[in-house]
């Protein structure tokens, strides 16, 4: 497991996780990396609950909450959408590249 490089507020970041309805809340990329620098961006990896029905409205909505959050600009994804991606590579890099903070280990 890798440490982010930029602090997470873990109280704020589990009440946006119950309000989405977000079961895991995983970061991967340079997040995790040493070349993070202070114009990165942040990726993030969500896995919702099966009921939660979100539009791509509501979605870019998260987004947007998100960054003010972390206070930085977002790459979000689905674990759905990259388990579902043709690219096997990419798929692997992500998957195996991500370290989940919420819920919390």
């Amino acid at each position: 497991m890798s440490t982010p490089r930029i602090p997470i507020p873990q109280d704020a970041l589990a009440r946006l996780c119950q309000r989405w309805m977000i079961t895991e809340f995983a970061l991967f990329g340079s997040v995790l990396r040493d070349d993070f620098g202070p114009e990165s961006d942040v990726d993030v990896l969500v896995s919702f609950a099966p009921e939660a029905q979100w539009t791509y409205f509501q979605v870019f909505n998260l987004q947007d909450e998100l960054e003010r959050l972390l206070g930085r600009r977002i790459d979000l994804l689905t674990r759905r959408s990259v388990e579902r991606h043709h690219n096997p590579w990419l798929r692997h890099a992500i998957l195996r590249g991500a370290t989940v903070v919420f819920p919390a280990a």
